[in-house]
């Protein structure tokens, strides 16, 4: 499995800041929040196609030679500020039928399990998700950021706090959204000027990352990371 920079597992930022409130106020209405759900079910599809693609390789040097490459992956993914394919990746690594496989880290060279221990430190999700808040906030745009913790954000303004007080509008609650709306628009103020070279397989490439074969089941996954590395007694 070979990866070019200008191909790599993620999906276009192509929604606006109002998307995120009409996810919150207009359930309804999917036309308006299509391509924000798009982004979405993506960053379950790529944490889901890393684990998939581990546990399906039986041979050992195999799988820690794919364990480096997504590790690689999201590095290059970060470089790059695709903060949410950098999360989905490394979640993914961190998804219980890919950590408990041991002989598989073990033979992972000392400085890959180092840069990986410094990437779940990122993705930490204590003190509100404080490692990450901090790294994003010192970046420049264009950034795609974790969108699930956006969500979150939104979520909790809207729902924590009433959108009128005594008749009179929250304004308190309409601030807190309004600066997770920023942020978006933030981000996306700049556009990514990034032309690498053309790989030969360009066609295939396209579509294999346009169609990723993953297993959600979370029980399957187990089961077939114990068939590759059985649970030593």
């Amino acid at each position: 499995m070979t990866f070019n920079l200008r191909f790599a597992p993620m999906t276009s930022f192509r929604f606006s800041s109002l998307q995120l409130c009409f996810s919150l106020f207009a359930h309804f209405n999917f036309q308006i929040t299509s391509n924000l759900d798009v982004f979405i079910r993506r960053f379950n599809e790529i944490q889901y196609w890393v684990v998939t693609e581990i546990v399906s390789t039986s041979n050992l040097t195999k799988r820690m030679s794919l364990v480096k490459k997504f590790i690689k992956l999201a590095a290059f993914c970060k470089e790059y500020q695709n903060l949410n394919a950098f999360f989905a990746i490394v979640m993914g690594l961190s998804n219980m039928a890919v950590s408990r496989l041991t002989q598989t880290w073990d033979k992972l060279p000392s400085k890959f399990r180092k840069l990986f221990s410094e990437y779940e430190a990122l993705i930490d999700p204590s003190r509100n998700h404080r490692a990450y808040r901090m790294s994003v906030g010192k970046l420049q745009p264009p950034v795609i950021p974790f969108m699930p913790l956006l969500l979150k954000d939104m979520t909790f303004a809207h729902e924590g706090n009433k959108t009128s007080l005594d008749g009179l509008v929250n304004f308190e609650k309409m601030h807190m959204m309004a600066q997770t709306m920023r942020s978006v628009r933030f981000c996306r103020s700049r556009h990514l000027v990034l032309d690498p070279p053309s790989p030969k397989n360009e066609n295939e490439l396209r579509q294999y990352i346009s169609c990723f074969r993953t297993i959600d089941n979370q029980r399957v996954l187990n089961a077939m990371s114990q068939r590759v590395e059985p649970r030593r007694s």
